[in-house]
């Protein structure tokens, strides 16, 4: 990923970066970056700034284990400021909010609080967990799980069972969430491509 932002703006060389949960899309924190933190961030695939109270890099939940994520990295207009989409592991702020303005960041929509709990079990395996263990067993068994639970909602529906089709249904939607976490993508960025199409 390359990223052509501009360090100069700001007489210090950091940047604005504001953290979004990748899937409610609730805004989580707000931190500051130079190009070594950028660097690292892109690197380890979590979100590092430059601690101007430490002045030094921090990663995130290098104390807490709280680490964020990353998604998607987006650079606005001016090139002066950062959009960082992640999942995070645990809350965001020091106060033990999931947000640094006290916020909840708890979905509505149970698809949206299941793809979390599917991302934290990605990202926090247990040993007790079916869907830690499906990721542990790496990306062509995952894909293979929704071919398989395809196969199997399509013999459903030639019969007239509808708690079994549904329940397939059911089976195929989470083997292709955790899919989807898989690739790190999440089922907005699906959703975005179809209102692309519908336009």
């Amino acid at each position: 990923m390359t990223l052509q932002v501009d360090f100069t703006k700001s007489p210090d060389g950091l940047v604005p970066a504001i953290i979004q949960d990748a899937i409610t899309g609730k805004v989580l924190m707000l931190g500051y970056m130079n190009q070594a933190a950028l660097d690292k961030t892109i690197e380890d695939n979590k979100v590092t700034f430059f601690s101007r109270s430490k002045n030094r890099l921090w990663t995130k939940g290098e104390e807490s284990g709280h680490f964020l994520h990353v998604q998607n990295i987006k650079l606005d207009c001016d090139n002066d400021s950062l959009l960082i989409q992640a999942n995070p592991a645990g809350p965001v702020c020091h106060t033990g909010s999931d947000t640094c303005w006290d916020e909840s960041n708890d979905s509505p929509d149970f698809l949206q609080k299941l793809e979390k709990i599917i991302s934290d079990r990605k990202n926090n395996p247990s040993d007790d967990s079916y869907t830690s263990k499906l990721f542990r067993k790496g990306i062509n068994k995952v894909a293979q799980k929704v071919g398989e639970e395809a196969v199997e909602i399509v013999i459903e529906a030639k019969d007239d069972n509808n708690e079994l089709f549904l329940n397939e249904a059911a089976d195929l939607l989470f083997h292709y969430l955790v899919l989807l976490q898989a690739k790190n993508f999440t089922l907005a960025d699906v959703i975005n491509i179809l209102k692309e199409r519908h336009k």
